[in-house]
């Protein structure tokens, strides 16, 4: 991956129905999910298995390389919920698209080992 000094970050911006979400994920020390300033642990039991819905599926493994930080605007606690969980998935897909899947396409470009067999003599072609 490119060097522990650089901070490895994406934003993404995004609207469900009037709601309006900006996601900051970043490969800080964090390694959580940050909601209106509070962490994802302080939101009610209902509201949490909604918000965790993107997490799921995709296992806890892939959250862990990131933190991040969620601001939600406008309408009512609905939208809200659904324009985070919309977002989360997008801004972890935008940051393993940036940063994970460029260095795995770096070392997937090798020399191909397979040569092409000579022609041998008395045969049309090659003879194996």
């Amino acid at each position: 991956m490119l060097s522990k000094g650089l901070l490895q970050s994406v934003k993404v911006f995004g609207r469900k129905k009037t709601a309006t979400a900006v996601l900051h994920c970043s490969s800080t020390g964090n390694r959580l999910i940050n909601v209106k300033v509070r962490p994802l642990e302080m939101i009610q039991p209902c509201t949490l298995y909604k918000l965790l819905e993107p997490v799921l599926p995709l296992g806890k493994e892939r959250f862990a390389v990131v933190g991040i930080i969620v601001r939600v605007k406008d309408v009512g606690h609905v939208a809200q919920i659904y324009a985070i969980r919309q977002f989360i998935s997008k801004a972890l897909v935008a940051y393993y698209q940036k940063y994970v899947d460029e260095y795995d396409q770096i070392l997937l470009v090798a020399a191909d080992p397979r040569r092409c067999e000579s022609k041998k003599f008395g045969c049309p072609g090659a003879c194996a």
